[in-house]
């Protein structure tokens, strides 16, 4: 069976990526339209302007920013406040913020309680 081919709002990647910044806002959520009615700030100007000349080894610190169709395939490395995760663009990721693909908060993983943290361990010899 052939892979189906991904759309979004009715619309294949190849068409979203001819439609304006103002023509795709239509397409998106609120939330997001909001976003690109308002313009993007002078960081995700440059951003953008750093998208269009170098493809490869992007970085930014826009987690705010809305993933646009030009981004599609791209690798980029988004800043999670202590080092920058990079994650590969996909179709499925469009109208969703950059942010949200760059964790800030890891899992916290228990292990067993350590020496003298409870009454029964204290009994334990070190040895």
């Amino acid at each position: 069976m052939a892979k189906k081919e991904f759309t979004y709002r009715g619309k294949t990647i190849e068409d979203l990526k001819k439609l304006s910044v103002e023509e795709f806002a239509k397409l998106v959520p609120s939330r997001e339209r909001r976003k690109l009615k308002r313009g993007f700030t002078d960081a995700e100007k440059k951003f953008l302007k750093v998208i269009q000349k170098n493809p490869k080894n992007i970085e930014t610190h826009c987690r705010d920013m809305v993933v646009l169709p030009q981004m599609i395939g791209m690798m980029i490395k988004i800043y999670n406040g202590k080092q920058f995760v990079q994650v590969m663009m996909e179709p499925e990721m469009i109208a969703h913020r950059l942010g949200e693909f760059a964790l800030t908060r890891r899992s916290v993983q228990h292990s067993a309680p350590g020496i003298g943290a409870t009454r029964s361990s204290a009994a334990i010899s070190v040895r």
